[in-house]
């Protein structure tokens, strides 16, 4: 990993120079230690080395890059509602994390002849997070769609300051249920390059396995989902009797649904003799033949598929454009998947799952969630194959203050970041890939029909969560 420190007059080329070698932005974060002021951003090269820039931002403004990164729109008014900082040429700088009274301030400015405005949430029918959105509309068709999320601003980040970096796993684990696993791979995996540490091949394994089996149960989730986004029940039910009996294996695995606590900082805690591994393996084969016969229904159910094609139309260009990830973007075309360059963890070999049309629509996220669950059943597989081991970590470079760390996530690749001051936590920021894909969201949802957004969320089944940290 790289750090590049520049002055405010310099941060405009250096973002530059950056995007120009090929580096693509990873997210943006403010920081403030010994009265000083930063604002830095992360990118991923192409061969998935993370690089830091680092601007000092002592009068609390530094030039915008939103003209050169659209994709850090949302970090840069983050940071100026929650640490004070002020973008120049950032305009308007609507607020995001604030939520003033004035719809002016962090609306979509829409004309307002033959215009209305529809208000759903944050308080929803279901057991979800708050939410709400605003859906500028004529008749049923939506122009614009504003998300405003982050009801919740639990103070997890700030709350970890001072921990020390092996406590400060906690914090990270609790930022999203649905992602924990990914969340505190991530942040082990930042603090290690703190201490410059570098995982055991038994460490690597075991994170893996779990990463995938939380892949597994949200994706048997997220198709679940779809299907409900159109009244399709028999679809509905038979995916998420399938995303439970993966619970189930994870409770059985490691005694949580969710896979909480099984990751540590410097070791990995998972260990599985054969005869846990080999039942494993069998629960998988059954859930795969049973994943596949569901798959059949869906494929030649003519309702379900009627509604999916051309809806919810996210353009190869827009996803690269908007810095979407995951899932989403590649069933857009964007083939980006952090798997393919993570030395850290057993992903020897991986290629990205492609849906059969990557036409960015609903179908495509649809398909794209099915292939990739092949790719998981038969890691998973192979991962089991063998006993898990615990494992630990060795020193191989010294000691660096910033730990950078990406980790793909079902919903797209999750960054952490993590500054230390002797190994306790100066800073900890995540921005996870529900965080990068909200502004990808609300550009596919406009030009639909009102009644389609329920179906175009399910599409992307964001994490309202992991904003409110």
């Amino acid at each position: 990993m790289s750090i590049q420190r520049c002055a405010p007059g310099g941060w405009r080329d250096a973002v530059q120079a950056v995007l120009d070698g090929g580096g693509r932005f990873a997210g943006a974060w403010a920081a403030g230690h010994d009265g000083t002021r930063c604002w830095s951003a992360a990118f991923t090269g192409v061969d998935g080395e993370l690089s830091a820039l680092v601007c000092r931002a002592d009068t609390g403004a530094v030039p915008t890059i939103i003209d050169l990164v659209a994709a850090a729109d949302w970090d840069e008014r983050e940071a100026h509602d929650l640490h004070g900082l002020r973008f120049d040429g950032h305009d308007p700088l609507r607020a995001l994390a604030a939520h003033p009274d004035d719809a002016a301030a962090w609306m979509t400015p829409a004309p307002r002849t033959g215009v209305h405005d529809v208000a759903v949430g944050p308080i929803h029918a279901g057991v979800i997070e708050s939410g709400h959105f605003r859906f500028h509309v004529v008749g049923e068709r939506i122009l614009a769609l504003d998300p405003r999320l982050f009801y919740k601003h639990r103070g997890l980040e700030r709350a970890a300051q001072g921990r020390s970096a092996d406590a400060g796993i906690a914090y990270a684990q609790r930022a999203c249920g649905g992602c924990a696993v990914t969340n505190t791979v991530a942040y082990a995996q930042a603090v290690e390059e703190t201490r410059g540490l570098w995982p055991d091949h038994h460490t690597r394994i075991g994170r893996t396995l779990l990463l995938e089996l939380e892949r597994l149960y949200n994706h048997l989730n997220d198709i679940s989902a779809i299907c409900a986004g159109v009244g399709f029940a028999l679809g509905t039910m038979a995916f998420a009797a399938l995303k439970d009996r993966a619970q189930q294996l994870n409770q059985h695995l490691t005694g949580h649904r969710f896979l909480f606590g099984t990751i540590g900082v410097g070791a990995s805690r998972l260990a599985l003799d054969r005869a846990a591994t080999d039942r494993a393996r069998e629960v998988l084969r059954d859930l795969r033949a049973d994943a596949a016969t569901a798959w059949r229904t869906l494929e030649f159910a003519g309702p379900l598929q009627a509604r999916l094609d051309d809806v919810g139309v996210l353009s190869e260009a827009d996803a690269a454009r908007l810095g979407a990830g995951g899932p989403a973007a590649r069933a857009s075309g964007v083939a980006t998947d952090a798997r393919s360059t993570s030395p850290r963890l057993a992903y020897e070999s991986f290629t990205p799952a492609s849906p059969r049309r990557a036409s960015g629509d609903v179908a495509a996220r649809l398909d794209l969630r099915a292939a990739e669950l092949q790719a998981t059943w038969d890691i998973l597989d192979g991962l089991l194959i063998a006993p898990i081991a615990p494992g630990s970590a060795t020193r191989r470079t010294a000691p660096v203050p910033l730990g950078l760390s990406v980790v793909e996530s079902p919903r797209g690749a999750t960054l952490a970041v993590v500054e230390t001051d002797d190994d306790h936590l100066a800073r900890l920021h995540l921005r996870t890939g529900s965080y990068a894909n909200w502004p990808a969201l609300a550009h596919a949802t406009a030009g639909n029909l009102l009644p389609d957004f329920p179906l175009i969320n399910k599409s992307f089944e964001l994490c309202y969560a992991c904003v409110d940290r």
